[in-house]
């Protein structure tokens, strides 16, 4: 079985127009839109571990008919999303442990 473990990375420009990878976690469609969960991604593996491993929330937005990808700033909704990327990864994380085990 060949499969692809390669992280599908994504970069953003900031209002200073720097530019910032991320890695793509996890994606949420529902009734209040479209959100993705990006962890900063780094050229140098020392940063990596330098970092505190915190993700980042952003919706997906229509702008000038363009998307774009904006921080989420009503704190609800950002409590209510967190949740839900908290029990996707530990959904994904348990579901890894079984294949694991299983081999």
């Amino acid at each position: 079985m060949d499969q692809d473990f390669s992280a599908d990375l994504i970069s953003l420009l900031d209002e200073d127009g720097k530019e910032w990878k991320f890695e793509i976690l996890d994606e949420i469609d529902n009734d209040d839109g479209v959100f993705y969960a990006l962890l900063p991604a780094f050229d140098d593996p020392q940063d990596a571990l330098e970092t505190d491993g915190s993700y980042y929330i952003f919706e997906l937005i229509e702008e000038d008919g363009e998307e774009q990808l904006a921080e989420v700033e009503d704190e609800d909704l950002l409590n209510k999303l967190s949740e839900i990327f908290e029990s996707h990864f530990e959904e994904m994380y348990e579901d890894d442990e079984e294949s694991e085990e299983e081999e």
